[in-house]
């Protein structure tokens, strides 16, 4: 297999930070990506086994991966309000239902409802294809298997601390069926890595009400088949696999996408 040497900004492209830890995860990314450093999203496969850090999303953390909208929706000047359900009628409401499982592993698993287990070995949704993977080590063996190369780009999103409303300053594509690898809220370390059929992948930057500038990661889904129906309906007023649906990825989250230039990656 041929490595690729990229440099620091044609791989990554989203608040992404050094990991200055020594870890022998770390440094099998080193020896597939030499000289580039670790994505923070990633930096808790890092805490040594046994190790806990409590639950790793905080609640206000949740309303990042639980605003679901439609594709239309994603043009300068659209106001988002993050946790609440797509405006109709010019009305939004918040969800009623809880925010978790529009689809069966799209979203945060519950730990008061699912265990850890449950959740791993629980039949995929319809067109997807999930593992769960508790070291680096495995996950970038899974996503480099998945794609056939390493000449891959991880993105993800950086929300701002303690804000919740958003409007859309620009809107860019950045891929194809992405491989979405998302922290599940457990305790234990263990990352969910997805991939679900016709599915387009964009960063869209944000302006939040205090004028922060932020990215995030949107997964918009064209095959909703596996959507949960009651969270689809009670959000949108559709039921699944009617017309594409949207969704924030938070900050605990990365998608991987081919990367097919060498600078500027995240604009297509």
């Amino acid at each position: 297999m041929e490595f690729a040497h990229l440099t620091v900004l044609s791989l990554f492209c989203l608040a992404f930070v050094g990991i200055t830890a020594t870890s022998s995860g770390e440094d099998y990314w080193q020896s597939v990506w030499p000289n580039t450093p670790l994505p923070k999203t990633f930096s808790d496969l890092l805490i040594p086994s046994g190790k806990t850090n409590s639950l790793p999303i905080k609640s206000e953390e949740l309303n990042q991966y639980s605003t679901l909208f439609f594709e239309h929706d994603l043009h300068p000047g659209k106001i988002f309000t993050l946790g609440n359900t797509h405006s109709v009628g010019n009305i939004i409401r918040p969800f009623t239902k809880s925010r978790q499982g529009v689809t069966d592993s799209i979203w945060l698993a519950n730990k008061d409802e699912q265990s850890l287990e449950d959740f791993c070995y629980s039949p995929t949704a319809i067109a997807e294809h999930k593992h769960c993977v508790s070291s680096l080590k495995s996950m970038i063996d899974q996503v480099v298997s998945h794609f056939g190369s390493t000449k891959i780009k991880a993105i993800s999103s950086n929300f701002a601390e303690n804000q919740e409303q958003y409007v859309v300053e620009e809107v860019k594509k950045v891929g194809e069926n992405a491989v979405m690898c998302h922290r599940l809220n457990f305790e234990k370390v263990v990352f969910n890595c997805h991939q679900v059929r016709d599915t387009t992948a964009y960063v869209v930057s944000l302006v939040a009400s205090d004028g922060t500038k932020t990215k995030a990661l949107t997964v918009c889904h064209h095959d909703t088949r596996g959507m949960n129906p009651e969270l689809l309906y009670e959000a949108l007023e559709v039921t699944p696999g009617t017309v594409p649906v949207c969704h924030f990825i938070g900050n605990k989250a990365a998608a991987w996408v081919p990367n097919h230039t060498v600078d500027n990656l995240c604009v297509i």
